[in-house]
């Protein structure tokens, strides 16, 4: 079930749900005080289990899309909006400081305008980052409580070597965790 592309990369498998949640699964609430194991566990879980965390995250963020589909694509656009007006304004100090002492009232009706408009769509926006948010929650917990398998180990530590390379362990080794797997 392992795909390589071109570059290298290796897609990992879809690992059973008796394995990922059900019978053989065990869980266990994680010592807080030793943050070094803590984090062992969540990255080797990461690494084991990214396939079914990308699912996951894929269901979770359709369902609520599900159950609130205009106020997710209305959150989504207004987020893409107020997210190009804030570029738009970064990268224009200059023309915008001029517009706004040439038309000081126009510039105050529009700063009302924009603030009346995230007002309006607070509740979309929020539905859109609950879409967003609550994946990574989920597999944050997940793999903060499900304990390390041999498996799980073995199959990191190839990781590790270098023998294989998944889209999880690059986006780790970019974060600068590959040194910290074990």
């Amino acid at each position: 079930m392992n795909k390589k592309s071109d570059t290298g990369v290796e897609i990992a498998p879809l690992r059973p749900l008796d394995d990922f949640l059900l019978d053989s699964a065990r869980f266990q609430i994680p010592y807080f005080k030793d943050l070094e194991k803590w984090g062992n566990r969540v990255t080797s879980n990461l690494l084991y289990y990214q396939t079914n965390y990308f699912l996951l995250a894929v269901s979770i963020f359709i369902i609520v899309g599900i159950i609130h589909p205009v106020r997710m694509i209305c959150g989504s656009l207004a987020t893409f909006l107020i997210f190009a007006i804030f570029v738009y304004v970064t990268n224009e100090k200059a023309s915008l400081a001029q517009f706004k002492q040439q038309h000081p009232i126009i510039s105050l009706f529009m700063i009302f305008g924009c603030l009346y408009f995230i007002a309006f769509m607070f509740q979309s926006v929020l539905v859109f980052f609950l879409g967003i948010l609550l994946p990574f929650s989920a597999v944050f917990v997940h793999a903060s409580l499900r304990l390390r398998n041999i498996k799980n180990k073995i199959a990191n530590k190839v990781e590790v070597m270098g023998l294989k390379k998944s889209p999880m362990g690059l986006f780790l080794e970019e974060m600068g965790l590959e040194s910290d797997f074990f």
